[in-house]
């Protein structure tokens, strides 16, 4: 993917330069980008390959990842529409509801996050966009998977190149999901509930599963089913849906790590930084802070109205902007 941005950079460019006028433009393209994809991880690692491009700024890159994050939850209303349809749920509104609480949750943590690290960019970013806080990253892809990839750019050109890179991205993603069916998924669920009481356990839990395995689609997957049924309680899976969106950026940093860019690097730990003390300081005050998504969520869930504008808005926010940067 590396290979084929730099050689589509200019036309990119043209492109980026209409859509991304701004910050809160490129926070709404990756928001609306992880829907398309249905997975916010391919979006932030397109996201590090454009910046490390020079094709976006670094607080432009921030927030990209940002919004990776904000629009990757939807796919846990995906996997509760699923449920839905394959299970007969009662309702919609039902089987969508973990979706909607990790949306809840998201937001809670990573818009102070997202404001927290936008203001620290300037002690990261320079002028050129380069950083030198860090010295020279010395990891690097072996040499013949360069050799490979400009092969294949000057076969079928940088365009379909770029598909490619995506299309490798997804089947990877795939046959690892693949490869995690064969878990017993059942007794993991039975060590979930017996643990997820306790909610530093059930904290570290997310983080850690998702981490290991890089997948939410996974790691929450696990769960809507058992929620859906009333298995497991609100409250101890909140702490868990949290670890979880901490243990999904980790594979944002190998990716950062890899493409040998210290800004990428300093960017997603400083978001990774600024999501995990939120999310210590939420868990220290817990009790009011689960009543008032409880509140919220209920709210949400009960009233077809407020439903239906949650939906919406969730396509609408990220589509304003980009078209009112």
């Amino acid at each position: 993917m590396g290979a084929a941005t730099d050689a589509l950079t200019p036309s990119l460019r043209k492109v980026l330069d209409r859509v991304i006028v701004d910050d809160r433009s490129a926070l709404g393209l990756s928001w609306i980008a992880s829907y398309v994809l249905a997975n916010g991880s391919i979006v932030a690692a397109l996201s590090l390959s454009l910046f490390n491009s020079g094709l976006v700024l670094p607080s432009q890159l921030f927030l990209m990842i940002v919004g990776s994050r904000l629009g990757g939850a939807a796919v846990v209303v995906f996997i509760g529409a699923f449920d839905y349809l394959n299970e007969e749920i009662e309702s919609l509104r039902e089987s969508t509801s973990l979706g909607l609480l990790t949306f809840l949750l998201t937001h809670s943590i990573y818009l102070p996050a997202m404001a927290l690290g936008y203001v620290a960019m300037p002690a990261i970013r320079t002028g050129e966009g380069h950083s030198r806080m860090l010295p020279d990253l010395e990891v690097s892809l072996p040499d013949v998977i360069s050799v490979i990839a400009d092969i294949i750019i000057d076969s079928v050109g940088a365009g379909i190149a770029f598909l490619l890179a995506i299309g490798c991205i997804l089947v990877s993603l795939q046959l690892f999901d693949h490869i995690l069916d064969g878990i017993d998924k059942q007794r993991l669920r039975r060590r979930y509930v017996s643990r997820l009481q306790d909610k530093w356990v059930s904290f570290g839990l997310g983080l850690i599963v998702t981490g290991v395995t890089t997948s939410v689609a996974f790691s929450l997957g696990m769960i809507v089913p058992l929620y859906n049924r009333g298995h497991i309680k609100r409250n101890e899976i909140m702490p868990f849906v949290l670890g979880a969106n901490i243990g999904t950026l980790i594979d944002t940093l190998i990716v950062a790590i890899a493409l040998n860019t210290a800004v990428g690097v300093l960017t997603v730990l400083a978001l990774v930084t600024g999501g995990s003390v939120i999310s210590v300081v939420v868990l220290v005050f817990y009790a009011p802070y689960s009543k008032l998504i409880d509140r919220v969520q209920n709210r949400i869930v009960d009233n077809r109205g407020y439903f239906i504008s949650v939906l919406l808005s969730l396509l609408l926010v990220p589509l304003l902007l980009i078209v009112f940067p």
